[in-house]
């Protein structure tokens, strides 16, 4: 059997980003400490959820069974994920330690560093390497009691392989919204097959927050195009079911959905510029650069044209 890699330390990850080296992200998988006087459990960001659990809750089944959207604690940070009670991961988070651009080693909350803070959480793992992340665990108890799956409204024998996009619904529109669904893909002669639904909580803290209230998240699956002509009409239908959302006073989660027209990003998220010169500005010499960013990027310089298509 493999020996299990020794965790990477906080100076080793330090010594890395000061000399432009990679490391080896799977070495940051240890829960680090468990404060149950200040109710604070701290891990290195690469830890599994279901390691967690299984560290906090040995005997709950409940704790290893619960869905999250992302594997790791760093990865949920990063995308300010909502969690199995349909809260944003910021609300779970006490503090951080973070490898800025530069090299140096920085402990991050939201009282000494709000600034920083409300831009790493969410900001798409653009601000430096996550060291660690300490968490509360009144918080995570909670999520676990309230959990709740999404319900499923549709799942057809084909949604396994269906293209995904995600909606923020506010609950009072839901019917409307899911309606008009239906309405839209039977317009563009695609197939729906599968439409899902979960309640997401607010969101007040994060820079680029993408549930500043309460919402419905609509998780429709899409029939894959087999031609151009089918592919043109699945992207006008995403245009079409986003511009639906809006509509109704909601919209979309920034970090995975990259159909959104500039229009329709800058609707949502106003504030998208200024958390681009934000990240620019802690990172000028442009270390951490990736693919998410290359798009909100090139979003946002392209002139808005306007698209016709046939149905």
């Amino acid at each position: 059997m493999t020996a299990k890699p020794l965790p990477l330390s906080a100076q080793e990850l330090c010594q890395s980003i000061r000399a432009t080296h990679a490391f080896d992200a799977s070495r940051l998988d240890r829960v680090l400490a468990v404060d149950e006087a200040r109710g604070q459990v701290e891990v290195q960001s690469g830890t599994p959820w279901k390691v967690l659990a299984e560290r906090l809750r040995p005997d709950d089944p409940r704790a290893r069974e619960v869905r999250t959207t992302h594997a790791t604690i760093g990865e949920s940070l990063a995308c300010n994920a909502a969690g199995p009670d349909g809260r944003p991961t910021v609300s779970h988070v006490a503090s951080f330690t973070l490898v800025t651009p530069d090299g140096q080693l920085r402990r991050v909350d939201r009282i000494g560093n709000p600034s920083l803070f409300s831009l790493v959480v969410g900001g798409q793992g653009l601000f430096g390497a996550l060291y660690s992340v300490t968490l509360k665990l009144d918080s995570l108890a909670r999520a676990l009691e309230e959990a709740q799956a999404p319900a499923s409204l549709l799942e057809s024998a084909n949604s396994k392989g269906a293209s995904k996009l995600v909606l923020l619904v506010p609950p009072a529109r839901l019917e409307t919204v899911i309606a008009g669904c239906h309405e839209r893909c039977a317009e563009w002669r695609v197939e729906l097959e599968s439409l899902s639904v979960r309640r997401i909580r607010p969101d007040e803290e994060t820079f680029l927050r993408w549930a500043g209230r309460e919402y419905a998240e609509v998780s429709i699956g899409l029939g894959l195009g087999g031609n151009l002509g089918t592919e043109v009409r699945l992207t006008q239908l995403r245009h079409s079911l986003i511009d639906l959302a809006i509509a109704h006073g909601g919209g979309f989660p920034i970090a995975c959905t990259r159909a959104a027209t500039r229009s329709q990003t800058e609707a949502c998220y106003p504030q998208l510029a200024g958390f681009l010169a934000e990240q620019r500005r802690i990172d000028p010499q442009e270390r951490w650069i990736n693919g998410w960013l290359r798009h909100q990027r090139s979003l946002l310089s392209r002139e808005p044209c306007e698209v016709r298509w046939q149905h």
